[in-house]
């Protein structure tokens, strides 16, 4: 079993290291479309550049979540050692993955907003719907933490143990 236990840990480190590389391509090309909107030398119309802008604030957001999951996996799998149970791990992932989630949406909804108001107005529903799809995500998010309070209560030492990590790993 500790054999499996730590082909998984490998795995988890792997796709962190992926999420890592992913982060830091994500910000070489935003850094990339940020030169392009500021470059004094191209003779590029404003419009352009903002849009430019927005492509980079996209870009960076996408590169925020990529780091933001690649931690949570490393600190959730990796060097998390109390064994909690099924269901506070879950609540635990879930809601540091569902924030990285929630926040890319709104931040996606708004570069689009802006992007489409000015240049294709008639799509705009559809990044009102990203926004739309956040809410609901949001509001999902809180019915299950809320219903989850009663699952907490009855794992005490499990949560204690959890905090007990989490002040490990911050220090």
């Amino acid at each position: 079993m500790k054999l499996v236990q730590k082909i998984f840990s490998i795995g988890y480190v792997i796709t962190v290291l992926f999420f890592l590389v992913c982060g830091i391509v994500l910000l070489g090309f935003a850094a990339n479309e940020m030169w392009a909107a500021v470059d004094p030398a191209a003779d590029v119309p404003m419009r352009q550049r903002f849009v430019q802008v927005l492509e980079c604030i996209g870009l960076l957001t996408i590169a925020v979540a990529a780091f933001e999951l690649g931690q949570t996996i490393l600190e959730e799998e990796v060097q998390r050692s109390a064994s909690m149970s099924a269901p506070t791990r879950v609540r635990r992932f879930i809601s540091r993955f569902l924030v990285v989630v929630i926040v890319s949406l709104s931040i996606e909804c708004l570069v689009a907003v802006f992007q489409l108001i000015h240049t294709a107005p008639e799509l705009l529903p559809q990044a009102a719907s990203i926004g739309v799809a956040a809410g609901v995500m949001l509001a999902a998010w809180g019915w299950f933490v809320s219903r989850n309070v009663a699952a907490e209560n009855l794992e005490p030492t499990a949560m204690q143990q959890a905090k007990a990590e989490d002040h490990k790993i911050e220090t």
